[in-house]
């Protein structure tokens, strides 16, 4: 069986067990925030929580799934009202963005963890790789995203997005039905 939790709903994916998690996500439940980058693990762009814990998806089985309670990028906050998420637009820590939501997903769990992670810390648990480099921003960011937790600081709230995810194909033409 494929019976697991997906961002606060019960999912049952008619899937061979042995596709990775990454896939049933992306492909069958349409939650693109995880994405591909090598395949193998390495590079942290596919991470999501599993339990609590930053899993990079590519390496799970939806087999190995089963029971658990998976949250991806897209249900953190929808509002982007998550001081990891607060503290990356203000920081401005991404670039290109592609690696940013298995970031957040790793820095959330480290900061669910401890609020006051050290530099040590942080090397440890945010192991994803980033090709436009922005590590010394990213640091800073989680550090600032763990003095909102502890209530030391605010920052003026990053945008909400302004369009549900439901209403995506219809207020983005680009996004249409063909």
């Amino acid at each position: 069986m494929t019976r697991f939790t997906v961002n606060d709903r019960p999912v049952h994916y008619r899937m061979d067990p042995d596709t990775p998690l990454l896939w049933a996500l992306r492909d069958a439940s349409n939650l693109t925030g995880a994405k591909y980058g090598c395949g193998t693990g390495d590079c942290g762009a596919c991470t999501v929580d599993i339990d609590g814990e930053a899993t990079r998806s590519c390496q799970i089985s939806i087999a190995q799934a089963e029971g658990r309670f998976v949250t991806t990028i897209e249900a953190l906050s929808p509002d982007r009202g998550h001081p990891v998420q607060q503290a990356f637009a203000a920081d401005n820590v991404s670039q290109c963005g592609y690696c940013i939501p298995g970031v957040i997903m790793a820095a959330q769990a480290l900061l669910r963890r401890t609020n006051d992670p050290s530099d040590e810390q942080i090397d440890a648990a945010i192991t994803n790789i980033c090709r436009c480099g922005v590590y010394p921003r990213l640091r800073g960011a989680i550090k600032r995203a763990g003095r909102i937790m502890r209530g030391e600081e605010q920052v003026a709230a990053a945008p909400p997005p302004g369009i549900a995810p439901e209403d995506a194909a219809r207020a983005v033409p680009a996004l249409g039905k063909r």
